[in-house]
């Protein structure tokens, strides 16, 4: 197996030297095996011959045939194909799976075992694998054998009954959240699973289900259904605390968080509306939320008149109450704080040059983490895969004559 000692002297990176084979397709497998490759892990992305990852054709938008989906998804890794209908293929699966550390699968329950790489068929050849199997519903139960995307997901663990504007319908989040919120387990579970194997010497089998993983993340509005309380859609307002949401200025939006009542006080003096806290509507927080919305008109009619620049100045900056603005993705992406930390930076691709990458947020002082390889081609290792198992020149050609890699080799 794989040697996981690092070191802090030489900032290595803490999954230096794990190796991952990753079946999966689209963004849970694929996203929680980008976050181990972060963190230095290899990663081995297995892809049907001659159509990869069906997120590489997701889009538009495409850069020059390459989707830029694909990209954020896919960064640090190496491609192989591999058409696991051939016998031969299949062989050479087992062979890297003896060498790997975690399996990484996302297909419907059932076709994994179809495909002969099950827990128990890929154990035969590792008894020290980890293997991540995810789907929409888990394993078991009477859903398991249902597919299910984000969309489904968000309908089932409530997100979307919370999502949206009081009565109007619900709204999904505008990101593929609960594939994202899946990755996240996964990786979890996987790099949970590595630190118990160290000490027991025992692989790992984990059963993860999309809507399951989307349930914890419920916290505040979990806590009122136990408490017995509806839930709803409020905007962008909260449940407990007000005022917690957007407000409209004179050219945009600002949100603003008040958790207690001297972050109240604070804001009142700051955007110069010391009468509030003195109207029993809203002097204490409890009163504030049975009151959301004249608390809000008052609020937007002093605040429609500046910019949301100047009133971040004024509330953030100078008075230090928590405030920020609501900015488009190209913002978000671009501005002092993101480029001060270095988030967004480039990596060199094959074929396009210099493109974009999102750095992982985890900032280690004892080991270094980032992507070294740009979103890889489909196919684009498939001789180097097997060159660092052992094969000779000779023997990949006898596996590409042999269909292994696909038609196209």
């Amino acid at each position: 197996m794989s040697d996981t000692t690092t070191t802090s002297e030489t900032h290595d990176k803490i999954l230096d030297g794990i190796t991952v084979l990753d079946l999966s397709t689209f963004v849970t497998g694929g996203f929680s095996s980008g976050m181990l490759a972060n963190l230095g892990a290899e990663v081995i992305k297995i892809e049907q011959p001659g159509y990869g990852d069906a997120i590489r054709h997701s889009g538009p938008p495409f850069i020059q045939g390459e989707s830029p989906y694909y990209w954020t998804v896919n960064y640090g890794k190496r491609s192989l194909e591999l058409d696991l209908k051939n016998d031969r293929a299949k062989e050479a699966l087992y062979e890297l799976a003896a060498e790997a550390d975690i399996f990484i699968q996302n297909y419907r329950p059932g076709t994994a075992e179809r495909l002969d790489v099950d827990y128990e068929a890929i154990r035969e050849h590792n008894e020290e694998i980890i293997y991540l199997a995810i789907s929409a519903f888990g394993q078991t139960g009477p859903w398991a054998e249902r597919s299910g995307y984000d969309l489904l997901i968000q309908g089932m663990s409530g997100i979307m009954s919370v999502t949206g504007e009081e009565g109007r319908q619900p709204v999904k989040v505008g990101l593929p959240m609960t594939d994202l919120i899946t990755a996240m387990w996964a990786a979890f579970g996987a790099t949970a699973a590595l630190y118990r194997r160290e000490f027991t010497g025992e692989g790992e089998c984990i059963d993860l289900g999309m809507l399951e993983a989307a349930l914890p993340w419920l916290t505040k509005q979990a806590g009122m259904t136990f408490a017995g309380e509806d839930t709803g859609r409020m905007g962008t307002k909260d449940p407990v605390l007000a005022p917690y949401q957007t407000f409209e200025t004179s050219d945009g939006y600002i949100n603003i968080c008040i958790l207690n009542e001297k972050l109240w006080k604070e804001l009142c003096v700051a955007i110069d509306r010391s009468d509030l806290p003195a109207d029993d509507r809203f002097e204490m927080n409890a009163d504030r939320v049975e009151n959301q919305d004249a608390l809000e008109a008052e609020i937007e009619k002093t605040l429609a008149q500046r910019t949301t620049e100047e009133w971040i100045e004024i509330i953030a900056e100078e008075a230090g109450v928590p405030a920020g603005p609501v900015y488009e993705v190209d913002e978000a992406l671009n501005n002092p704080q993101i480029d001060a930390r270095g988030t967004l930076s480039e990596l060199e691709h094959p074929e396009l040059g210099a493109i974009p990458v999102i750095e992982h947020p985890l900032k280690f002082a004892h080991a270094d983490s980032g992507f070294e390889l740009a979103p890889p081609l489909l196919g684009e290792h498939n001789r180097e895969v097997f060159a660092d198992l052992g094969y000779s020149t000779e023997e990949i050609d006898e596996l590409q004559a042999r269909g292994v890699f696909g038609e196209q080799g």
